[in-house]
């Protein structure tokens, strides 16, 4: 899990590289994205996208001084399942 830090104010990219080395020669065939928790002026998820190993997500707003999980969730294109997680804290700075 990574622990990142994001103004309210900001709108970016976040990514996760599953790597070739994980997949063994596998892609992603699916991807999704939550945030949690899902509350109004919380952090929204403005788009997606992934390639063969890498899937991104542009995230916007979120409360000051509140901590929000953002996780990808993706199906191997053998139909493995696997979720990983960034751990988002809003501030000003």
């Amino acid at each position: 899990m990574t622990f990142l830090l994001k103004h309210p104010d900001a709108t970016l990219d976040y990514a996760v590289d599953w790597g070739s080395e994980y997949l063994s020669g596998e892609t992603l065939a699916t991807s999704g994205w939550t945030v949690e928790p899902v509350e109004a002026g919380g952090l929204t998820l403005a788009s997606s996208a992934f390639d063969l190993l890498i899937a991104t997500t542009t995230v916007s707003g979120g409360k000051t001084s509140k901590i929000y999980r953002l996780t990808n969730h993706v199906t191997t294109t053998t139909g493995r399942d696997d979720s990983r997680s960034i751990m988002l804290r809003v501030e000003k700075r």
